[in-house]
Formats: structure tokens, sequence, C-alpha cells
């Protein structure tokens, strides 16, 4: 063990984790309050009608737009890790990607109408996949591959995501609700300015590491790829005007997309003959995790997209004869995480190496998340506004033990299963799944509506069930192909 190595293992200045954590923690929390507050707010301000604030788009459309916004901010972490493979090192691009995050809040803020969403979302978008895969690569960085401290750092990181999770919504909600929506967008761009501020401050702590370069782009390429991304940009705009692009099947583009760029990832990574046999064999091993995580965010990534419309129409939230405005729904899940993430972390701590595997973690997270559809069924045909909160309080109770037994491995997994050479792209790739699941969650929820929910969410529920019992069934050979990685 290198001295670096041991001062890593010593240092337990961060509740047991090493300090460095702290300002990844801090980061993160800022921009999910950010990311959650204008989410919360967004799908409402795409349907309302436009006397109530909104721009009146029809409701599959938004959820659509909802799905491919989602989709692409973690399609958009291929490039965060690109960039911070090949060019400017981890620390660096998260930096500037955080900056990228803060402009597009602004605009959403300022800009009137579908000029302020397409803007303000695209640059979201590409500064959240930016800060998503970076911050994640270099949390990894800062524990060994044996350190059985890792899991615990990731739901303790988890716990800072959730922290900005909860607060965003319940204040971005509250402000759009009493002084309308460009105001709740501004907060969101405070409060990501905030998050930058902190970094600044911190990042001087995070690991050598972190800024190196580890694939360094030759001199003479760099050129040939500004013009391929200049060529692209041209492409996609001459898309969108002549029609082949547009808002109705946009998320239809983002799923193509994802799924392309995912096959493309692991066939380039397989066939990469600098890594060694172990290595390939662990990113064989990530292909059924891939799905399985895709499957699940499907399902999950609907709080977004058609729990919004269920709490509009179905859910009763009169507390003591006052109606708490729609987006505080997005508050729950935070709650809970943040109550159990300490349990979970505790949990994974006590058991150290004889903690789950990854596999059976993914596929209890896949069935978990499938049975919280399936708890939606007896509520139905309680008519408009008759579901009572407590049943959705207890719905997404179940949502969050889905995520904790999902979430915080596979981030930790995609850095423990990564090949040397791809660290960063290794949490992209992870990151592609999630872009498939939730851009998947904005075209499934276009087919919820309260005449349908009993084969919506039973369909969709078993699924989840299915995929997840699959992968259990054969968790012990995709452990053997994990080659001593758990």
């Amino acid at each position: 063990m290198t001295d670096t190595a041991a001062a890593r293992k010593q240092d337990r200045g961060f509740f047991g984790q090493p300090r460095p954590l702290a300002t990844l923690f801090g980061v993160e929390t800022w921009e999910r309050f950010s990311f959650y507050g204008m989410q919360g707010i967004l799908i409402l301000y795409l349907y309302f009608s436009v006397a109530d604030g909104g721009l009146g788009i029809p409701k599959p459309v938004a959820t659509g737009i909802v799905g491919a916004y989602g989709g692409a901010v973690y399609l958009a972490t291929i490039l965060g890790a690109w960039l911070a493979d090949r060019v400017l090192g981890a620390e660096r691009t998260l930096f500037a990607s955080a900056a990228v995050v803060m402009l597009g809040h602004i605009a959403l803020a300022l800009l009137p109408g579908l000029v302020g969403v397409a803007v303000g979302l695209v640059l979201i978008a590409l500064g959240s996949g930016g800060v998503k895969a970076n911050s994640a690569s270099i949390l990894g960085m800062l524990y060994e591959r044996g350190d059985t401290r890792r899991d615990a750092g990731f739901s303790l990181y988890y716990f800072g995501v959730n922290l900005g999770a909860f607060f965003g919504p319940l204040l971005t909600g509250l402000l759009q609700s009493t002084l309308g929506f460009h105001i709740g967008f501004g907060l969101a761009a405070v409060g990501m300015a905030a998050g930058l501020l902190q970094y600044a401050v911190g990042r001087r702590r995070l690991p050598d590491a972190a800024r190196a370069v580890t694939d360094p782009l030759p001199a003479s390429r760099r050129l040939p790829m500004v013009l391929v991304a200049v060529g692209a940009l041209v492409v996609i705009a001459v898309l969108i005007l002549t029609g082949v692009i547009r808002a109705d099947n946009l998320v239809l583009v983002v799923i193509g997309v994802v799924i392309v760029a995912a096959v493309v990832y692991f066939i380039r990574m397989i066939s990469d003959r600098a890594i060694s046999s172990d290595e390939r064999s662990r990113v064989v091993a990530f292909i059924p995790l891939f799905v399985v995580n895709a499957v699940f965010w499907s399902l999950y990534q609907q709080q977004f997209t058609a729990v919004p419309i269920y709490t509009d129409e179905r859910l009763d939230r009169r507390v003591f004869g006052w109606e708490f405005p729609i987006p505080w729904v997005q508050s729950i899940n935070p709650v809970f995480i943040l109550i159990l993430s300490i349990v979970f972390t505790a949990i994974w701590t006590r058991l150290g190496a004889r903690q789950p595997s990854a596999p059976v973690k993914f596929a209890l997270g896949a069935i978990v998340m499938g049975a919280a559809f399936l708890l939606f069924l007896p509520f139905s045909g309680t008519g408009p506004h008759g579901t009572p909160i407590l049943a959705l309080v207890a719905i997404i109770l179940v949502f969050t033990i889905a995520e904790l037994l999902i979430s915080p491995p596979g981030l930790s997994a995609s850095t423990k299963l990564a090949p040397d050479k791809y660290t960063t792209q290794m949490v992209a790739l992870y990151y592609l799944s999630i872009s498939l699941g939730t851009a998947a969650s904005g075209l499934l929820a276009g087919f919820y509506a309260p005449k349908v929910e009993v084969p919506y969410f039973l369909l969709i529920g078993a699924a989840a069930i299915v995929v997840g019992l699959v992968l259990l069934a054969v968790a012990r050979p995709v452990l053997r192909l994990m080659r001593g990685v758990r």
C-alpha cells in the first residue's frame, strides 16, 4: 500500500469518510436543490393553461418533453466523461459544468415561453451531465478498490443529494404557486450559484487524480473533434427546422440515441485490447445490471411525469382546509431518503464483506419498485381527488426503499467494475442506463390516464418484478464474471 493509499484509509474526518467528500457533498446538495426544484414545477409549467401561467401543451407531449430532457441529462454524462478523460480532467470539468447549469436556470427564469424552455433545458442537461459523471467519479477516487467504506460513502453522498432534493421542490413550489413559475425558476438559479461558490472554495482539497487527464486527446485530433461537434450541432438544427425532430417525438429520438450510444460503449470497452481479461469480464458483468437499472428508472422517474399528473387530478391535497402546492409531493421521497440512507449506511457498514452482492441489490431494487406500482391499484377508481395523501406517502416510501437498494450501490458498482482506462466513462455508461429509463418514463407516462389506471399500474409493476426475478436467478453467474468485485 502506498503512502497516499494509507493516508486515504486513515482519513475519517467527515463522518468516518475522507474529508474531500464534504466538498462533493456540498456541491451535489446545491446542484440537486436547483435540479429538483426546477423539475418539480417543470411539467406543470408545460401543461398548465396559459391563464394559469403555463404553456398549455397537451399532457402526453409534456410528459414526453420531461422524459426526453431527463434522458438528455444522463446522456450528456458521455460528453462530461469524455471531456474529463481526454481534455480537462474530472475536477475542472465538474467546475465548468456547474457554471453551465447555473446559466441554464437563469435562462429559464428570464426568457419567456418555449424559447426559455429550449435554451434553459439544453444548458441544464449539458451541465448536469458533466456534474453527474464527474462528481461520482471523483468520489470513487477517494477509496481504494477494497475499502469497505465505499458503499457507505456513496450512501452519505446520496444523503447530500436528497437534502437538496427535499428543499428544492418545497421552496420553488411555494414560489411558483404564489409568485409565478419564473420566480420559482429564479430560485433554482440562486441555489446553483451557491453550489458553485461552495465548490470553488473547497475544490483544492480534492485528490490530485481528479485533475489528471487519463487518456489525453492528441493535439492533432483537437481540430477534427471541434469540427465533428459543430457538424453534429448543424445536423440537429436542420432536423429540428425541417420538422424531423419535434416536441411530440423528441422522447423517441432520445431513447434511440441512448440505445445506440450504450451499444457502442459496451463494444468499445469489451473489444479494447489495452484492458485486461479481468477488466473485460467485469464490463460484460455490467450488461445485465445496465438492463435492470434501466427498467428500474423507467418506473422510478415517473415521480416527475405520471405522479405529478396523478397528484393534480387524483390526490386529496387538503391539509386542515389548505391545499398544498403540487410540487411538494416531490419532497416526500427525499425525506425518506434522509432518514433511511442513514439506516442503509449503517447496515452496509455493519455487514461489510457480508452484505448482498451488487446483482442481488439490483434485483431486489427492481422487484420492490414493481411492487410500489402495484400499491396504486387499491386506490384506483376512487374518483377525482379521492386518493388520501397518506396512501401516496406510503407508496413513495416503497419507492425509496427500492431506490436505496439499487441507486447508491449502482454508482458504487460502476466505479468498482470500471477498467482503469475508462474510470469516468464507466460512470457515464451507468448513467446511460438511467438516461434510457428516464426517457422511457416520459414515454410510458404518456399512456397514463385515470380511466386506464388499473392496466397501467398492473402491467408496468408486474414487468419490473419479472425482470428483477430473472436477475436474481442468474446472480451467481454474474457475480463470477465480476472477478472478485461484489
